[in-house]
């Protein structure tokens, strides 16, 4: 679904046009086309294909998508592929919607084709046309402005499995877990890494394609526009070092979940190894008294039996005081 298609003349915007006419102004100096869609159908990608020289290789990859995250060179122009990400606090966890971007850049035109999202960047076009003098710079500011967008969307996402995590450690070193709670929480943290690691799968190829755009090498349509893509590497390294550190916390909370089972089990044995040694000291005195032998002095003793009473019940409890 074709979202807007304008022209930007000197970094203003010049007027909204139908596909159509795209190609009477790519010709024209100082200008480009910015052209969103959402969803795109095969023909609508394929009318743009046709108007801007689009490479047959990105569009299949725009067409198919689940695309990994990265940055393609075809000749003078870009293809990038972003994953969109949207957390969902209103459950008992937090849930990841996973969407896609994909963008085509060239010398006088952006494309940008959004898919599985609900969350568009209409406040990225009114940024952009906010800031005539760095619009001006082409299609590489709005790609830079796209990124920058996406990347940011990341932090709340990071903020809320953080916030998930401090509550799992919290019932963790709650007093009495108990087996039952013990592998709830186990659980929660194995199902914790892996919607962690849907984040690493956006972030961590995205870093590494996204230095390409501030390297000694800069694709032509980003030039001008590489201080500003320094910005969204800097964001990416440190959310790409928030989700090691959770993954890392994860695993030590599992460890030290294990741990504490572990002790809780040898506290148990402790007690019933205890209780084992009570009863088998009573055993053995009873059992030496149930012998059947003619000869033992303390049967005919008129306090026998208070004896052994209290013989057994003196030795069972020094056992447990002790």
């Amino acid at each position: 679904m074709l979202i807007n298609c304008v022209v930007y003349e000197n970094g203003a915007k010049h007027a909204d046009i139908p596909v159509a006419r795209i190609g009477e102004h790519l010709a024209l100096p100082g200008r480009f086309v910015w052209v969103a869609l959402a969803d795109a159908a095969p023909d609508e990608l394929a009318e743009l294909q046709r108007a801007f020289g689009l490479h047959p290789l990105a569009v299949e990859d725009a067409q198919n998508g689940h695309q990994r995250p990265k940055i393609e060179e075809y000749g003078d122009s870009l293809f990038v592929v972003l994953h969109l990400l949207e957390a969902d606090t209103g459950g008992a966890q937090t849930t990841v919607q996973v969407g896609e971007l994909d963008v085509f850049v060239g010398r006088n035109y952006l494309v940008s084709v959004r898919s599985r999202s609900t969350h568009g960047f209409v406040e990225v076009r009114e940024r952009c046309e906010r800031e005539p003098a760095l619009l001006r710079n082409g299609p590489g500011f709005v790609l830079y402005a796209l990124m920058d967008a996406v990347v940011d969307r990341y932090f709340p996402v990071i903020d809320a499995f953080e916030a998930e995590l401090d509550e799992i450690e919290e019932r963790i070193f709650t007093t009495g877990q108990g087996r039952s709670r013990a592998r709830d929480s186990i659980r929660q943290l194995y199902d914790l890494k892996q919607r962690v690691t849907v984040l690493k799968h956006a972030v961590a190829p995205l870093l590494e394609a996204a230095n390409k755009l501030l390297g000694v090498r800069v694709p032509p349509v980003c030039t001008g526009s590489q201080d500003y893509f320094r910005d969204v590497v800097d964001h990416l390294t440190r959310i790409n070092g928030s989700v090691e550190a959770i993954r890392d916390t994860i695993g030590t909370a599992i460890h030290v979940n294990l741990s504490l089972v572990t002790i809780e089990d040898g506290e148990v044995t402790k007690r019933l190894a205890a209780w084992a040694a009570i009863f088998a000291v009573c055993t053995a005195l009873a059992g030496i008294w149930g012998m059947n032998f003619e000869v033992m002095p303390e049967l005919k003793w008129r306090y026998g039996y208070v004896a052994a009473l209290g013989l057994i019940a003196g030795l069972s409890g020094l056992l447990y005081w002790r």
